[in-house]
């Protein structure tokens, strides 16, 4: 999986997007300030990089032109904010952002732009092959997206071939079938998404904490399920 540096100066969204993203199997990095974001970048490499616009020190622009002046701007940069404007969003944009995510950051928002980030490659044109007139930037995202977290992906329904067909008896309590469908439903999903705890609860629509309880109440082997050890 990838490296990913999170850099936003309140301790809260911090630990927020480092333990989601660690879920979904990426190496994270901390940094609350420019300064720290330097140093990491410097002796990281990330592969992509959450930066918050509004920061004590250097703000996130600044530190944004700065990467791609020096040529420095070779990952992906998604740009967070919980005071963004289409204005921020083209600025972001024109000088390399690849997305802009307004705060309060959605889960699904968050991973679709991350997995676009990691599957796009970041611009190394620099500045220059961007001007205010041109609302895309070099990852091929129009601002409106950009705001959005990116554009949206279509939806693939699962078939389901011979391997995943159930039966259940009926012949039984309520309680007992509604258990089975509900164990055998989530091993499913729990499957699908590799073990990730997060992508089941966006899937199933319920929060972590919930889905963990539900899961250990209906006997679910959540140990075969892990990945890198994180839940």
């Amino acid at each position: 999986m990838a490296t990913i540096l999170v850099v936003d100066d309140e301790l809260g969204i911090r630990a927020l997007l480092s333990e989601i993203l660690a879920d979904e199997g990426h190496t994270i990095e901390l940094a609350e300030n420019a300064a720290q974001a330097r140093a990491c970048r410097e002796r990281l490499r990330p592969d992509l990089v959450l930066l918050d616009i509004w920061m004590p020190d250097v703000d996130g622009i600044t530190l944004l032109k700065e990467w791609g002046a020096t040529s420095l701007l070779n990952m992906p940069v998604i740009m967070m904010s919980g005071h963004g404007t289409i204005d921020t969003a083209v600025e972001a944009t024109k000088f390399g952002a690849m997305a802009f995510l307004e705060k309060p950051i959605t889960l699904q928002k968050l991973l679709r732009a991350v997995e676009q980030g990691l599957a796009k490659p970041a611009s190394r044109t620099g500045t220059a092959a961007n001007t205010g007139n041109n609302l895309h930037n070099d990852a091929g995202l129009t601002v409106e997206s950009a705001m959005t977290g990116g554009v949206m992906l279509p939806t693939t329904p699962l078939m389901l071939g011979p391997q995943s067909e159930q039966s259940f008896d009926l012949d039984r309590p309520l309680r007992e079938a509604r258990d089975a469908f509900e164990k055998s439903y989530f091993e499913f999903h729990l499957a699908q998404e590799n073990g990730s705890m997060t992508r089941v609860a966006e899937k199933t629509g319920l929060e972590r904490t919930h889905l963990y309880r539900k899961l250990k109440q209906l006997g679910v082997d959540l140990s075969r399920n892990k990945r890198s050890g994180v839940l």
